[in-house]
């Protein structure tokens, strides 16, 4: 009997303790009914409903898809971005101002052109580098325009001092391309400048061929920042696949020939013929030796089958 009722309510999701805690104070020929009205006065809940009760950790998914929904990512998880597929961009600040101001002047205008350029096209690491004496009051020698737009991006976290100090009342300025051309190069990204960086490429040959293939040159018009559609000249990539990490190549368009099926080039001819789909396309001479070569073979097999026996 005891083990029957074990049985039983264990079937109903009742723990075993409670089960013959309950037992052993009302005996073991008490009634079903009254066992089950002293486990719920007790308290105990079958482990059906207290698995309900518990905040279940599985997650509804849509008909037809093979995988939950994605949880929360948190900062720094790289997600699915078409930002992710374009390139790091680092700017020479001291190279675009002075080129927006005509090598008179540092416009800090022609940063914020550059920079508002590349954020349309949806770049989201875009670095500014630029000495810290910049920062300084504007000289006679050295002026400045737009000043304010340099302490605006450097809230963005975009634009990056470069450190200078003065020893004895000279100015001690650190090599800003050096910087420029290391983060580049760490980041795999490109370097907007029209400098050629001569020095730093006898310096270190692996930055030498870094700077000829990612050198990203550019011209003002009009207050209008404007780089080449060929960066590396006419026979290179377009700028959309330079700026890019995985470039897409163009399709293929073959040229019809102009001399249609009168072209005498055969298998040498550069155009696309569509009468030649199915067939190799050999040179004249080559279809004239093919067309002697059938007759005679089969003179030969006829030649062979009467002198069999």
């Amino acid at each position: 009997v005891h083990q029957s009722k074990m049985d039983f309510f264990c079937k109903l999701g009742y723990g075993k303790q409670d089960i013959c805690r309950v037992l052993e104070n009302l005996g073991q020929e008490a009634l079903e009914d009254d066992v089950l009205k002293e486990l719920i006065r007790m308290g105990s809940k079958p482990q059906a409903l207290e698995n309900q009760a518990q905040p279940s950790q599985l997650k509804l998914v849509a008909r037809g898809s093979c995988s939950p929904a994605p949880g929360p990512k948190w900062l720094g998880e790289d997600e699915s971005d078409p930002s992710d597929s374009l390139r790091p961009i680092v700017i020479d600040g001291s190279n675009v101002a002075m080129s927006h101001g005509n090598k008179e002047v540092f416009s800090c205008w022609g940063i914020q052109l550059a920079v508002d350029w590349f954020r349309e096209r949806g770049h989201t690491y875009i670095k500014v580098f630029v000495p810290l004496w910049r920062k300084e009051p504007p000289r006679q020698e050295s002026p400045i325009a737009d000043q304010h737009i340099l302490e605006e991006l450097e809230k963005q976290s975009i634009l990056v001092y470069t450190p200078s100090r003065k020893v004895k009342g000279k100015r001690v300025v650190c090599y800003d391309d050096r910087y420029i051309v290391k983060v580049a190069y760490e980041r795999d990204g490109v370097i907007v400048s029209n400098d050629h960086y001569r020095d730093l490429q006898n310096e270190n040959p692996e930055w030498k061929w870094f700077i000829e293939q990612r050198l990203l040159m550019y011209s003002f018009v009009s207050n209008r920042f404007m780089p080449p559609d060929d960066p590396l000249g006419r026979h290179g990539p377009t700028l959309s696949n330079f700026l890019s990490k995985k470039p897409v190549l163009p399709e293929k368009k073959w040229q019809p020939c102009p001399y249609g099926k009168k072209c005498t080039y055969g298998n040498k001819c550069k155009f696309y013929h569509p009468e030649r789909q199915h067939q190799a396309q050999l040179s004249v001479a080559d279809e004239l030796r093919a067309k002697t070569k059938v007759p005679l073979a089969l003179g030969r097999e006829e030649e062979r089958s009467q002198c069999s026996p």
